[in-house]
């Protein structure tokens, strides 16, 4: 799962993206799904609408954040979700997209390396 990256949704695919996955919960604003060159939107492994306005990229909320969103993918569907990640990184590259501005601190990068851990135990 060494093959599982996040990026932003509006950048240029890349031939080495592999399966194109979007983890928001919400569509990003002013991108057509043509553009977005998606292979899935993936809604339910997302953060709630309220966790997600309560961290509202507020970076030094970052870590809390991250320990409620783990917590809620504990949740029956989300984990689901996750088992469906792990089973496409499993199958080759995934790239897992969000249309946020700080890459580093999103559930995307959560994702990443939720899924990298994984592959290492």
């Amino acid at each position: 799962m060494e093959h599982v990256r996040a990026r932003r949704v509006y950048e240029e695919p890349e031939p080495d993206d592999g399966r194109r996955v979007l983890v928001d919960r919400l569509w990003p604003r002013g991108l057509s799904k043509v553009k977005a060159s998606l292979d899935e939107w993936l809604k339910s492994v997302a953060p709630s609408d309220e966790l997600r306005r309560w961290y509202g990229h507020d970076p030094q909320k970052f870590p809390e954040f991250e320990r409620r969103y783990r917590a809620e993918l504990k949740d029956p569907e989300r984990a689901e979700a996750l088992r469906h990640l792990a089973d496409e990184a499993r199958a080759g590259p995934v790239t897992l997209l969000t249309a946020t501005g700080d890459l580093e601190r999103s559930q995307a990068e959560v994702l990443v390396r939720i899924l990298r851990a994984r592959r290492s135990r």
